[in-house]
């Protein structure tokens, strides 16, 4: 299995993918300087609860970086076709390369996907037979981030001890906005979305199997 950096010249799937490394940016150093670090600090919570936080942000980055520029499975412009095999071929009539059946064009990439499930502008990538894995593993592991990040908002305003050495008025005034309702937005849209996409996709997969 090929993993050749790959990357879409397409505007829209750049803001997309902006706005979700927006979205890990801020759960990766807002929720951690106001909520998680200040409560280790004071021995709230222990430091394996930090080190796990970190361990799910870093790996929903990694996914994220390696779904988005990983080659989905892009057909060659001389693709070698086995004698056995060319049966199962057929022409591209928008491109005019012959391509596997189970093969789509895919309009954004300009280029026909082996295998293609559907192009995510939130990954501005195609979703094919070379990095379908890797976009299951975005999805797992962007649910266990945004779930952490509900457990982590919950605890601040229901189950953690106050915090000693903050002004909890001046905290409250300032960062509930921001953080109560924005980040647990945030993190219910993920955590939803995410689940309901990796469960499809994995239906689909046993499906097909």
């Amino acid at each position: 299995m090929k993993l050749r950096l790959h990357f879409v010249v397409d505007p829209m799937g750049w803001l997309c993918i902006s706005v979700v490394f927006g979205i890990w940016l801020y759960n990766s150093i807002f929720v951690p300087k106001l909520v998680l670090l200040p409560h280790y600090n004071e021995g709230h919570i222990p430091w394996a609860i930090v080190v796990c936080y970190y361990i799910a942000s870093a790996l929903c980055f990694a996914a994220l970086f390696r779904a988005s520029t990983a080659d989905p499975g892009r057909l060659p412009l001389d693709p070698h076709i086995p004698h056995s095999e060319r049966e199962h071929w057929e022409l591209c009539n928008k491109c005019n390369l012959m391509r596997p059946k189970r093969s789509h064009h895919c309009s954004r990439c300009g280029h026909c996907v082996r295998r293609m499930d559907h192009h995510c502008p939130w990954i501005n990538n195609c979703v094919g037979e070379d990095n379908h894995w890797l976009f299951l593993q975005l999805c797992f592991y962007a649910q266990v981030l945004s779930l952490f990040t509900l457990v982590l908002d919950f605890c601040q305003y229901y189950y953690f001890q106050p915090l000693t050495q903050l002004d909890q008025e001046k905290f409250t005034t300032r960062h509930e906005l921001a953080l109560l309702r924005l980040s647990a937005l945030m993190g219910v849209v993920m955590f939803g979305g995410m689940m309901s996409l990796f469960y499809t996709q994995m239906a689909g997969i046993l499906s097909v199997s």
